[in-house]
């Protein structure tokens, strides 16, 4: 800024000039002259005037909108988890409708997961595989627990099918890819659409979801104030023990509640329900963490603004969701 210069500045402006203009005309060389010192005047450098005094160096603001100290977008994180949340907790009174909405966001999910493979020329077969994902959660629900086992085996079946009709590069990768694809994200999350198949089971599913709310909202407040130990620095360097505690506690009040209020049981299985999902749902998210570290890439995708991709919300609840099942065919007595 010129009319912050000190004195003196426009004067070594001057003389870089004038040797600049001397130094072409003698081809770079400018001899000294025969007798007396030489006085060399330079303008104080934009760095100098930065680092002391009137012209230190402010740290920025950070503008609204922009990540947070946890490296989220926080408004836009609430407001879009929110409006995720609030359908698919009403279509728990709809069945065949929570079972629509949980596919489509299983089929967005296997998407983004074929584009960040695609990064790393792993091509997933991705007719078969997007058909698989969508027949497996209504498979789920129809037919149940055998329901989902066969039509797992068949979306397997017709993957080698459709390889071995369209050979390709690479085409066992390929294979595996696509068959950890489906049983990652739509085979898991079907665990969800058989506890939508009993009387009482959407209770349970709203518990989990809500846990799996409370596991990521306290671990992100408590992990951004007071996170100074990571879980897995390798892996995911912001998540740390104590935001790993924050989910435990946050999700035993939240747990304890709901099994009093939504499941009418005991509250020790709500506290039992809520440490099982909370690490079900760390896990999770640290597993798609060391595969997008694997895949060089910081989200799944970017269709939810302040969350990344739809992969990057489901990491938790695909995990979440066969705990959830198991523990309810075991503690609470009747549901399965």
């Amino acid at each position: 800024m010129a009319d912050l210069d000190p004195p003196g500045a426009d004067r070594g402006h001057e003389t870089r000039s004038a040797v600049g203009t001397e130094e072409s005309r003698t081809g770079g060389a400018v001899s000294a002259p025969a007798q007396g010192p030489t006085t060399h005047t330079r303008a104080p450098s934009r760095a100098g005037r930065s680092s002391h005094g009137l012209f230190r160096r402010r740290r920025p603001i950070r503008e609204p909108g922009k990540p947070s100290r946890a490296g989220r977008n926080l408004p836009a994180a609430i407001g879009v988890g929110a409006g995720l949340l609030i359908p698919v907790l009403v279509g728990l009174f709809f069945p065949i409708v929570f079972v629509g909405i949980v596919t489509l966001f299983a089929a967005v999910g296997v998407w983004e997961i074929s584009r960040a493979l695609e990064l790393r020329r792993i091509h997933i077969p991705l007719v078969p595989t997007m058909a698989g994902t969508i027949v497996l959660p209504f498979s789920a629900y129809l037919g149940g627990a055998e329901g989902l086992a066969g039509a797992a085996v068949a979306a397997v079946v017709v993957l080698f099918l459709w390889r071995a009709a369209s050979p390709a590069p690479d085409a066992a990768r390929s294979l595996m890819a696509g068959t950890f694809t489906v049983l990652w994200v739509p085979f898991m999350l079907s665990f969800a659409m058989l506890l939508m198949k009993v009387d009482g089971g959407n209770l349970v599913i709203a518990t989990l979801l809500l846990l799996v709310v409370a596991n990521d909202t306290f671990g992100y407040l408590i992990g951004a104030f007071f996170g100074k130990h990571a879980m897995a620095p390798k892996i995911s360097p912001k998540k740390s023990w104590e935001g790993f505690g924050g989910s435990i506690g946050g999700a035993l009040v939240v747990g304890g509640l709901c099994a009093v209020l939504l499941l009418d049981q005991p509250v020790w299985i709500g506290f039992a329900l809520a440490v099982a999902i909370v690490a079900a749902a760390t896990a999770g998210d640290l597993a798609e963490s060391m595969i997008k570290r694997e895949l060089g890439v910081k989200d799944m995708g970017t269709i939810l603004p302040g969350h990344g991709g739809v992969m990057d919300r489901l990491d938790s609840i695909v995990f979440a969701s066969p705990v959830a099942y198991l523990l309810s065919a075991t503690l609470i007595p009747g549901l399965l």
